[in-house]
C-alpha cells in the first residue's frame, strides 16, 4: 500500500496575522465598544464614532483588495474579528458584516475596474458606508420576487421601487440595488445597479423599530424615477440575481461568526455570573446543572466556530462554499439562542432585566436565524446540496 500523499491542508492553528487580529480587536473592543454598550442599546443611535474608529483600523474593508483600499487580510480574518465585536455588540457586528459582506462584496464581486475605483475603494477605506438593497414590503424568502423595475431610456435606466429591511439604508451612501430588468425571464431578468445616495429620487423611507439589534440601521429605501447611468448596471445585465446568490453565501458566513460572537458573550457572562452569585453557601457555578449548562454551550460553540472557519477557509481557497456557508449559519444561529436562553437561565431573575448583558444578547440574537436566509431556507439550500 502507498503511503498518503502529504498536504498542509488541515490546521487548527492561527496564523500570525490570524492571531494578531483577534488579539487587536479584542483590545479595541474591550476598550472602546464594551463601556459604553447598555447605554447604546437604549439610546438606540447609529454609533457613528465608533464606525469610523472601525474604519480607520481597517476593519471595514478587511479581506478587499489593497489595490482598491482593503486591508488584503482574509475571510477567516473577517469571521475572527466579527467575533470579536460581537462578543459585545451584535450591532456593530452586523455594520461591519453587512457593509464588506453584502454591498462592498457585491462590488468586489462583480464590478468593473472603473466601479471598484469610484465606489469599493472609499467603501473598503470607510469613507462611505454600503447598503445592499435586495429586500421589498411583498418579499422574504421568495428573493426572486422583485417588483422593483429598472426600465432602459437611451443610455440610462430608470429605476422605481422601495426596499425594505435595508441595514445602512438612512446612514449609507451606497446602494447596491438589485431590479427586474425583464420581466418576462424570471430570475433571469434581474439586474443589479450602483446607486448613490444623493441621487434624484432617492429617499430613505421610514426607521424600522426592532427587537434588538437596536444601534443597527435598518430603514426602508424608496427610488422614484431615479436616473441611473449605463455604467452604474453592475455585472451583466439579467446576471444580478446569480451574483445575488454568490454574495448571500458569503454573508452567512459573517452571519455564523456573529452567531458565534453572540453566544461567546452569553457562556463568558454566565461563566462569570455563576462565580459570584452565591446560593445556599456556595457558587452557583459549582452545582452540576448549572456546570452541564455551561459545558453545553462551550462545545457547542467550538463546533460551531470550526463550521464557520471552514465555510471561510473555502470560500478563500476559491473553492465550493455554498453548503458549508448554509451549514456553519444555520448551526451557529441555532445554537446562538440556545445559548443565549441558557444564559438567562443561569442569571435567574436578573437575566431577565437591562442589567444584565444577556437579556440583549437574545434580543439580538434572534435575527441570526432570519436575516440572510432563514433556518428553513438553509435546509433547502442543504438539502440541494446534499
Amino acid at each position: 500500500m502507498n503511503s498518503p500523499e502529504k498536504t498542509h491542508y488541515l490546521s487548527f492553528e492561527l496564523t500570525q496575522d490570524h492571531q494578531m487580529i483577534r488579539e487587536s480587536v479584542r483590545d479595541f473592543t474591550e476598550r472602546y465598544i464594551a463601556p459604553d454598550v447598555i447605554q447604546r442599546d437604549q439610546e438606540k443611535n447609529f454609533p457613528h464614532e465608533i464606525i469610523k474608529m472601525l474604519a480607520d483600523q481597517g476593519l471595514l474593508g478587511i479581506y478587499h483588495d489593497e489595490k482598491y483600499g482593503g486591508a488584503g487580510f482574509d475571510t477567516v480574518s473577517f469571521c475572527l474579528a466579527i467575533e470579536e465585536i460581537a462578543r459585545w455588540d451584535a450591532s456593530i457586528a452586523l455594520t461591519v458584516a453587512s457593509h464588506t459582506s453584502l454591498a462592498s462584496g457585491h462590488i468586489a464581486l462583480a464590478g468593473n475596474h472603473h466601479q471598484k475605483e469610484k465606489y469599493l475603494t472609499p467603501l473598503a477605506k470607510g469613507e462611505k458606508l454600503g447598503a445592499w438593497c435586495l429586500t421589498e414590503p411583498g418579499t422574504g424568502s421568495d428573493a426572486s420576487d422583485l417588483k422593483t423595475t429598472a426600465v432602459k431610456n437611451g443610455n440610462h435606466w430608470m429605476l422605481n421601487g422601495t426596499k425594505t429591511f435595508i441595514t445602512q439604508g438612512s446612514v449609507g451612501h451606497i446602494y447596491v440595488v438589485l431590479a427586474r430588468t425583464d420581466p418576462e425571464k424570471g430570475t433571469k431578468g434581474i439586474s443589479a445597479f450602483i446607486v448613490e445616495r444623493d441621487w434624484n429620487g432617492v429617499e430613505p423611507g421610514k426607521s424600522i423599530h426592532k427587537l434588538g439589534m437596536n444601534t443597527s440601521d435598518t430603514s426602508e429605501v424608496i427610488f422614484e424615477s431615479v436616473k441611473v447611468q449605463e455604467e452604474n448596471l453592475l455585472g451583466e445585465l439579467n446576471h444580478g440575481f446569480v451574483d445575488t446568490m454568490k454574495v448571500l453565501d458569503g454573508g452567512r458566513i459573517g452571519i455564523g461568526a456573529l452567531s458565534v460572537g453572540i453566544a461567546r458573550g452569553a457562556l463568558e457572562e454566565s461563566m462569570k455570573y455563576a462565580r459570584e452569585r452565591k446560593q445556599f453557601g456556595k457558587s452557583i457555578g459549582d452545582f452540576q446543572a448549572i456546570e452541564h449548562k455551561m459545558v453545553n454551550m462551550a462545545v457547542d460553540i467550538e463546533a460551531a466556530r470550526l463550521m464557520v472557519h471552514r465555510a471561510a477557509w473555502n470560500k478563500d481557497q476559491q473553492k465550493p462554499f455554498t453548503k458549508e456557508a448554509s451549514m456553519a449559519k444555520l448551526f451557529a444561529s441555532e445554537m446562538a439562542e440556545r445559548a443565549t436562553l441558557e444564559a438567562i437561565q443561569i442569571h435567574g431573575g436578573y437575566g431577565y432585566t437591562k442589567e444584565y448583558h444577556v437579556e440583549r444578547f437574545l434580543r439580538d440574537v434572534k435575527l441570526m436565524t432570519i436575516g440572510e436566509g432563514t433556518s428553513e431556507i438553509q435546509r433547502l439550500i442543504i438539502a440541494r446540496e446534499i
